[in-house]
């Protein structure tokens, strides 16, 4: 039987979500508040995540260190970070605790301290995200493929740049979180062992008086040149490959999802198979689907060395061009296994299940039921996938490389 799935609408825009899992002991939360990347300032990249930093040192009663104590002592197991499209809280934690972890980022989200004798120390911490974020050369070949793939702002990251975190004063902190963290189009999903109705009369308390609204995002047009090389002297190449897809919204997205987890995902797949095993020619591979906002696309990685970059890169377009002559039922097979064992492990998880409700509803305005998703994925078979493929072969492509030397684009995506 599937689990009933809640759902509210403040009148002052935010959603609150909720999934009964009464065999649980355990209760999660994810908020989701529309300021991410998206909303920073050009000459600014970086200020949501700074704003993020700075909010979780200190809020409502509370000091820094009586923040950190307090979630301690409730057992939460707590998380904040900045996406493209959101700043986003999350917990989980002993379900009788909920009600006192929602209390506390309530405050965060309404009422942080934002105090000048933290700003200096915030800083330093957003500084040292971007330089481990520099240092890892995969994340920064994909970060600039995601760049040329789609329009600005839908291609920034988060923690943007030392020398945009160098410039943000106080002050700029303060009037981005008066301006942006408003409630209209915020997500709040819970899932665990709750009551609905004394949690929705809770939240209603915390949050009904919450008041502001944000600004329609303005962006620009995508980079169009198929190849962008990043000079770095270095033995190794790193290598990223995307094209078109279908969004997560899109009823054809886990026919697409099928056709790319037969490409990547586990030691079976096509990819890890032909160029890592047969060939030996990288290190590293693997293709996954990506969304970002109302468009999609499937985006691939292969590190490599230097010697072997153009054969790599030669051999892994082909492996996504192959997708055109269909997928095989073996390898639907174990895909499907894959799948439901994901499926499985999520219904014994209440962190797990909080996220997939609150993506579901920003990118659907509904929530699947895990019955709903494995009904979805029982339905998938060689026949649609492959129909699919043909209406919707990989084009479109962009490839970026990092690495000493630039290399040759492989004939049929040029």
């Amino acid at each position: 039987m599937a689990n009933q799935v809640y759902s509210q609408q403040f009148d002052n825009g935010l959603t609150l979500l909720a999934e009964p899992m009464d065999w649980l002991e355990s209760a999660a939360f994810t908020l989701l508040v529309p300021v991410g990347a998206d909303r920073d300032p050009k000459h600014l990249a970086g200020l949501s995540n700074f704003v993020c930093e700075m909010a979780q040192r200190g809020c409502g009663s509370r000091s820094s260190r009586q923040f950190i104590e307090d979630l301690e002592l409730l057992g939460v197991d707590s998380s904040g970070s900045v996406s493209n499209a959101f700043t986003s809280y999350g917990g989980s934690m002993p379900a009788e605790k909920l009600r006192e972890a929602l209390s506390i980022y309530a405050d965060v989200v309404r009422r942080p301290h934002l105090n000048e004798d933290q700003f200096d120390d915030a800083r330093q911490v957003c500084i040292q995200e971007v330089r481990s974020h520099d240092d890892d050369l995969a994340h920064k070949v994909m970060t600039e493929l995601r760049r040329q793939r789609y329009p600005d702002p839908y291609s920034r990251v988060a923690y943007g740049n030392i020398e945009a975190i160098e410039r943000i004063t106080i002050d700029d902190i303060r009037s981005h979180f008066q301006e942006f963290h408003q409630p209209q189009g915020a997500i709040l999903s819970v899932a665990g062992k709750i009551d609905w109705r004394s949690l929705c009369d809770q939240v209603g308390e915390l949050f009904s008086d919450w008041t502001g609204s944000a600004q329609p995002i303005q962006e620009t047009a995508a980079p169009s040149e198929p190849y962008f090389h990043i000079e770095h002297d270095s033995s190794q190449t790193h290598l990223g490959v995307s094209y078109t897809s279908v969004p997560y919204a899109d009823d054809n997205y886990f026919q697409s999802h099928g056709a790319v987890g037969v490409l990547s995902g586990g030691m079976s797949s096509r990819l890890f198979t032909e160029i890592r095993e047969k060939r030996g020619l990288c290190y590293a591979v693997y293709a996954s689907c990506e969304t970002v906002r109302d468009r999609g696309a499937v985006v691939s990685y292969a590190g490599t060395t230097t010697e072997r970059a153009q054969e790599t890169l030669d051999v892994l377009v082909e492996e996504l061009l192959r997708l055109r002559e269909g997928i095989h039922e073996e390898e639907l097979s174990r895909l499907k296994a894959r799948i439901k064992s994901q499926l499985i492990m999520a219904q014994e998880s209440s962190n797990a299940r909080s996220s997939q409700i609150a993506w579901d509803w920003y990118h659907l305005n509904r929530i699947r039921t895990l019955d709903e998703l494995s009904a979805i994925i029982d339905a998938l078979s060689c026949q649609t996938i492959n129909q699919y493929l043909v209406d919707n072969p990989p084009r479109d492509f962009r490839v970026v490389t990092l690495g000493a030397s630039k290399l040759e684009i492989p004939r049929g995506i040029s």
